[in-house]
């Protein structure tokens, strides 16, 4: 299983735009010292639910704030988006982070957004499938042009190839490590500063020397194989077309916050039936099933009550603040969901509670639907100090639990 942490770069009441990017930034090198698998990066414009108007942009300063972690966005919106800049800042992260960067895509919401980027809202209601066929043909291919309703250019050399060999491997294991951390040249030193943080040993190496070997939830994660094909892609699914899309396409699901495991097995089940009505084979679409990921929320905590009071005293006001700022792109009302009680379904169907409640809905999501990889919203507390704190517990007290 690999977790990771969701980060919105959510202004709660009261913050300004620089905490709540603080928190993001100092939230993902606590993640990385907790051994967590990944960050996930959210995007949003002109709403206090996230200040952070470009994922691709802070997840290049996060991949050379840190070493091993992984960066994802979670995601980059489309029709906001060219595809080919997009491809080209993926390469870039890519190939330049040794691999550790992954890209999530979405349409994003029929918002005041597509009217500020002059992109309209049928790049939002039919033009999303043509932007992200571009967007792959770009991270696949070495000479793209165009020719579509949306988009027309002639063919044009990929620069950066994506598809390119990664270059060599910083200095490796424990020693590696050290260095770079500015202490002495011994393994132990490193042990000392994060006793959980991950290492880029070689897989025998990793076995012999991971002071880690045999606890349980410790994952270490190797760089992808030069010429791996690029960076990953996932996509966001939230109805059956979109999960036609993406299988269509091959792309691992990231499923959003508000789904419960019956409602994963049924888009689960949707994504297979699109993959096998696509003629894909069944030893792909095996592959491809272990990188869906599924979006949660997390908050540990000594008492149950405890964590779930923490959550329902600090985001209800956030999404009453961050979520009704939103402008729709026709300027018509939608309605929100009640914020108390989405706080209260979140915290029903994700890990909040005692780091054995926490380990324990983790597995029985993994359990029920096969999924394994989670990115769990950490900084519900709206607080620095309590996120940073709720990311340790995750790495210390949850991961060593779901072996």
């Amino acid at each position: 299983m690999r977790v990771g942490a969701f980060l919105l770069s959510a202004q709660f009441p009261g913050q300004s735009h620089a905490q709540a990017l603080e928190r993001t930034v100092s939230a993902t090198t606590a993640a990385e010292r907790a051994g967590l698998d990944s960050v996930w990066l959210a995007e949003h414009h002109f709403v206090p639910y996230g200040v952070c108007p470009d994922a691709a942009t802070l997840a290049a300063m996060l991949l050379g704030r840190t070493r091993r972690i992984g960066i994802g966005t979670a995601v980059s919106v489309l029709p906001t988006n060219h595809p080919v800049r997009l491809g080209e800042q993926a390469a870039l992260l890519h190939l330049t982070s040794g691999g550790r960067f992954t890209l999530g895509v979405g349409r994003g919401g029929p918002w005041i957004d597509l009217t500020v980027f002059g992109t309209g809202i049928d790049a939002y209601e039919q033009g999303f499938p043509e932007r992200l066929d571009l967007l792959l043909a770009w991270l696949r291919g070495t000479r793209v042009g165009a020719d579509g309703p949306q988009f027309r250019f002639p063919e044009v050399d990929v620069v950066p190839r994506a598809t390119e060999p990664l270059p060599p491997a910083e200095p490796t294991g424990l020693d590696g490590l050290a260095g770079w951390l500015g202490l002495e040249e011994e393994p132990e030193a490193v042990l000392r500063a994060f006793p959980r943080q991950r290492h880029d040993l070689g897989p025998r190496q990793r076995h012999e020397q991971s002071p880690l070997r045999g606890r349980p939830g410790h994952r270490s994660t190797p760089r992808p194989a030069p010429g791996a094909g690029g960076p990953p892609v996932v996509m966001a699914c939230t109805s059956p077309g979109g999960v036609r899309t993406a299988a269509e396409r091959g792309l691992p699901m990231l499923l959003g916050m508000h789904s419960g495991d019956e409602d994963k097995k049924e888009l689960l089940a949707a994504y297979r039936a699109a993959w096998r009505a696509a003629g894909r084979s069944e030893e792909q679409l095996a592959r491809v099933e272990r990188e869906h990921v599924a979006a949660g929320v997390a908050q540990v905590d000594d008492r149950a009550g405890d964590a779930r009071a923490e959550l329902l005293r600090s985001m209800p006001d956030f999404f009453a603040h961050g979520l009704g700022a939103h402008r729709t792109v026709d300027g018509q009302e939608r309605r929100m969901r009640d914020p108390r009680a989405y706080t209260e379904l979140l915290c029903d169907l994700h890990p909040v509670g005692t780091p054995r409640q926490c380990a324990d809905r983790l597995l029985a999501t993994a359990e029920r639907t096969g999924i394994r990889r989670f990115a769990l919203l950490a900084e519900g507390s709206g607080d620095r100090d309590s996120t940073l704190h709720n990311i340790a517990r995750l790495g210390a007290e949850v991961l060593p639990q779901l072996g």
